[in-house]
């Protein structure tokens, strides 16, 4: 071989071993900064991503305590603590968290009460449109019969509403406290939500009528004695947010 031939070859062999040790000695430095940059951005979120669900599990902790403590106030026997804080214990507990002890001592119901509501526009040239009755009874009784798993709402809500009403206003129709307010709000905000479900008129106004019809006691029990009469309490307008506008 000659010595261009030996010249060639020697730096062939003298680039490959340039190369090669170029390769052992890692990437290019800004391959490395780009690699520290997708880690470090993946590190970034994976601590938002942890500071985020202890944040969340912290709040529900604090949350429950807080539920658990408002509804033992509520039906411990009432003392200093639960005195001070009735406002805030009644607006959380009321109307959704309510508790009682009918569960160990029920008390079923020995009427037929049926609940009918009517409803009232006012037109642009303040002419009053009023509805029929709507039976909101008929309706929660068609849902139940027949139905091997009706729901508690279904069975429970308007009954359930209509009880604390009659608690808290007693027969004059009028709320004398916040929890009154609050209880005439939520039956109202009932009857005019199925009204609306069911009908598609507009109104403003709603009105509800409630029949109560004693049941008679089976057999001798019953006796001789004339049943009692059925009692129909028929309720004040009140104002809603207006439907179907």
């Amino acid at each position: 071989m000659g010595k261009t031939g030996w010249a060639v070859s020697s730096g062939i062999r003298s680039a490959d071993v340039k190369e090669l040790r170029q390769s052992d000695s890692g990437p290019a430095p800004q391959e490395r900064h780009d690699e520290v940059f997708v880690s470090g951005g993946r590190q970034l979120g994976a601590r938002a991503l942890r500071a985020g669900l202890r944040t969340v599990v912290v709040l529900c902790l604090v949350t429950t305590l807080a539920h658990v403590v408002l509804v033992f106030l509520h039906v411990a026997p009432a003392n200093t603590v639960s005195k001070r804080y009735s406002p805030a214990i009644n607006a959380w507990v009321y109307p959704y968290f309510e508790q009682n002890w009918r569960l160990f001592a029920p008390d079923p119901d020995s009427v037929n009460r049926q609940m009918l509501v009517r409803t009232a526009h006012t037109g642009p040239d303040g002419s009053v449109k009023v509805s029929t009755w709507f039976d909101l009874t008929a309706v929660d009784n068609s849902a139940v019969e027949h139905n091997a798993f009706p729901s508690h709402t279904t069975q429970n809500l308007l009954r359930r509403a209509w009880t604390s009403y009659t608690e808290t206003h007693g027969g004059d129709d009028k709320a004398r406290t916040e929890r009154a307010v609050m209880i005439q709000k939520y039956l109202s905000n009932i009857a005019a939500d199925r009204v609306a479900a069911h009908n598609g008129g507009a109104f403003d106004f709603i009105q509800l009528r409630v029949v109560t019809r004693p049941i008679a006691a089976p057999g001798a029990a019953g006796g001789d004695r004339p049943p009692k009469p059925a009692e129909d309490r028929l309720l004040p307008w009140w104002k809603v947010t207006a439907h179907g506008k």
